[in-house]
């Protein structure tokens, strides 16, 4: 199996940073996409930013210029650094990555458990 364990959440004021973590360990051969997505309470999860295992990176309009997503691959480590951050940014962000975990079958999707970010005006 493999583990998410994301880190990194917390209060911050509008205008603030804060940098998430989320490492993947387990029976990994390899990773694909990794990723960010994030709850707001009453709302879907919806994609933050995610970035494939060549480096290729997409991110959702609202957060564009604020947000930065890497990875280190020797690490199984995904980042996503926020900066100027909004009310609207509060939410549960949880951490995905599709991993192989075997050499001859389909990559399979994980989750983490989610850490909350909450942004006051």
């Amino acid at each position: 199996q493999v583990q998410l364990v994301e880190s990194g959440g917390g209060l911050v004021q509008a205008g603030g940073s804060l940098r998430l973590s989320c490492a993947a360990s387990g029976n990994i051969v390899s990773i694909n996409n990794m990723g960010w997505y994030r709850q707001a309470p009453g709302k879907q999860r919806t994609m933050v930013a995610i970035i494939t295992s060549a480096g290729s990176i997409n991110y959702v309009d609202s957060v564009k210029d604020r947000f930065t997503i890497s990875r280190d691959n020797a690490k199984n480590t995904v980042y996503l650094q926020m900066n100027s951050l909004k009310s609207e940014d509060t939410a549960v962000y949880y951490c995905n990555a599709v991993v192989q975990i075997t050499n001859w079958g389909l990559p399979r999707n994980y989750w983490g458990q989610g850490t909350q970010v909450t942004v006051s005006s």
